[in-house]
């Protein structure tokens, strides 16, 4: 469990400062590598258990599985999403967890969904990031909100 009470502002991941407002909403994005050998039964048991534990906490989302990556939307309070990321970089099921976006949010993208599911059957998040010039966050917002 993340608690960083005890640190100097300063001393705080970068992500943890943009989300301890206890009931404030908010959101965070994040692309990590899927470990090797990570299969369907795999995926299938990351959802159940994500949108399980999501909807007891109070979170919405969508997990997008592309090529062994993948880019999360997580949403909801933003003292939840902190200790979720604590827990989420420590999940061997994946690597290289990079926190792309956060802040503040003032209403849900994925309101309906626990946490919704898309892959390259869906649609390729990597040819529409190298075609659609904006920059990783805002495309892969885009990308999740157009194909809801």
């Amino acid at each position: 469990m993340y608690d960083d009470s005890g640190l100097a502002e300063g001393d705080r991941p970068h992500w943890a400062a943009a989300l301890t407002g206890a009931g404030d909403m908010g959101f965070m994005l994040y692309r990590s590598v899927a470990r090797p050998g990570l299969g369907r039964a795999d995926l299938e048991a990351i959802l159940n258990q994500a949108r399980r534990r999501n909807a007891e906490r109070g979170l919405t989302g969508c997990l997008h599985h592309e090529n062994g990556l993948f880019f999360q939307w997580l949403e909801g309070p933003r003292f939840t999403l902190s200790r979720l990321m604590e827990r989420l970089r420590d999940d061997d099921r994946h690597v290289g967890v990079t926190v792309i976006d956060q802040g503040r949010l003032d209403r849900r993208l994925f309101g309906d969904w626990q946490m919704r599911h898309s892959d390259s059957a869906t649609a390729s998040l990597l040819e529409w990031l190298a075609g659609s010039g904006h920059s990783e966050a805002d495309g892969v917002r885009s990308f999740l909100e157009t194909i809801r």
